[in-house]
């Protein structure tokens, strides 16, 4: 069935997320019970509510993204390229800019987008952050009455599955049992938030962001047994 998906008519994509304010200090009162409340599970008695925020980046209500990276196929004749960009900066301004890439290159019934996990992470954490920041979703996320052959995303991470849910298996793993070069040979995701508040380092953020939706592709041609992209089929645009 992959085979039969046309490859430029899929977006590829990977989003960075690090937690809204900087330090926990800085939340007002509701927000801090409220935190408090949506992780006690996650902590446990292990850590206290203000020692677990550096992770909030990874929920939706407590997080913020700063990086959005694509990636898209152009295949003429013999000649296939992989160009990726990046949406970067003010997270309204990320994800406007997106939406507007959506509305008008990725707008068709045919068009799919795809990301590691990205049923569970990626595609929802943009909705609802679109969501908080008053902006309409776009028809590529918006779920509301779809059913489910009618969803427009790709998983790598559900393809992989086959079936099975009782497991997850990261995008390193992955890449690293299907033969695809690692992308992570700068950072991972637990440094992105010091990287983006401590060093004030989008560019290398940006750079990590690009080198995954490159991975998820490459898993997805592995997944279709295709060649993996050499590095000159791979621009950055």
């Amino acid at each position: 069935m992959l085979k039969r998906v046309n490859l430029e008519h899929i977006l590829f994509l990977d989003i960075e997320t690090v937690p809204q304010q900087k330090n926990y200090k800085d939340l007002d009162d509701t927000t801090k019970q409220l935190w408090e409340l949506k992780t006690q599970y996650q902590r446990k008695d292990e850590f206290t509510p203000e020692e677990f925020y550096d992770r909030a980046g990874i929920w939706a209500e407590f997080g913020k993204i700063i990086c959005i990276s694509v990636g898209y196929f152009k295949i003429q004749g013999d000649i296939r390229n992989f160009r990726t960009t990046s949406f970067y900066g003010d997270e309204v301004t990320v994800l406007k800019e997106f939406k507007t890439l959506l509305e008008t290159h990725f707008n068709n019934t045919h068009h799919l987008l795809c990301a590691h996990n990205g049923k569970e992470f990626d595609f929802p954490y943009i909705a609802r952050r679109m969501i908080i920041n008053s902006i309409d979703i776009p028809f590529k996320l918006n779920l509301f009455g779809k059913k489910p052959w009618e969803v427009p995303h790709l998983d790598t991470l559900e393809l992989w599955k086959f079936g099975d849910y009782k497991t997850f298996t990261s995008l390193k793993l992955m890449a690293h049992v299907l033969g695809v070069p690692s992308p992570k040979d700068d950072i991972d995701g637990s440094q992105v938030r010091d990287v983006y508040y401590k060093e004030n380092d989008i560019d290398r953020i940006i750079t990590y962001c690009e080198k995954d939706t490159v991975t998820v592709a490459q898993i997805f041609l592995r997944l279709r047994n295709e060649p993996l992209l050499p590095e000159e089929e791979i621009l950055s645009v």
